[in-house]
């Protein structure tokens, strides 16, 4: 997160601008279209302060190297996903991974449970014939 905070003003300023989507009092939400844009633009030979600086953006207000480092993530998510890395949400939990236990159907939850009590019992097996092991090598002795 930036170390510049925005006063009332600037993000006034910053939300009339046609390619933020919101912000906050420490950060600016870029609408896709500009990411998608200025990503196009900096793969055929722009700089990112050029870009940012035809689109409106007071470098001195955002940070001199806001703009940099935005095309930096930007073009890795263009390079990982196209296109549609930027027209869908991929933050969070639920984006990605195995589904949350609430979300499991009462078969898979039972399924599941019944796994855990064969891994369980398993291991409890296995405990017991390593004190067994353990008790002829002590008589051994």
């Amino acid at each position: 997160m930036s170390k510049i905070y925005f006063n009332e003003h600037q993000r006034q300023l910053l939300e009339a601008n046609p390619n933020v989507a919101s912000v906050s009092d420490r950060a600016i939400q870029y609408t896709p279209e500009f990411k998608i844009k200025a990503v196009n633009e900096n793969l055929a030979g722009k700089g990112p302060t050029q870009i940012f600086i035809e689109n409106g953006f007071d470098l001195e207000m955002i940070g001199p190297k806001k703009a940099k480092s935005a095309l930096k993530r930007w073009r890795n998510t263009f390079n990982q996903y196209g296109e549609n890395g930027f027209l869908e949400e991929r933050r969070g939990k639920g984006s990605t991974g195995r589904p949350t236990t609430s979300e499991l159907s009462a078969d898979k939850k039972l399924e599941k449970a019944e796994a855990r009590i064969r891994y369980l019992e398993a291991e409890i097996e296995l405990l017991k014939k390593l004190e067994e092991l353990e008790r002829k090598a002590k008589k051994h002795k």
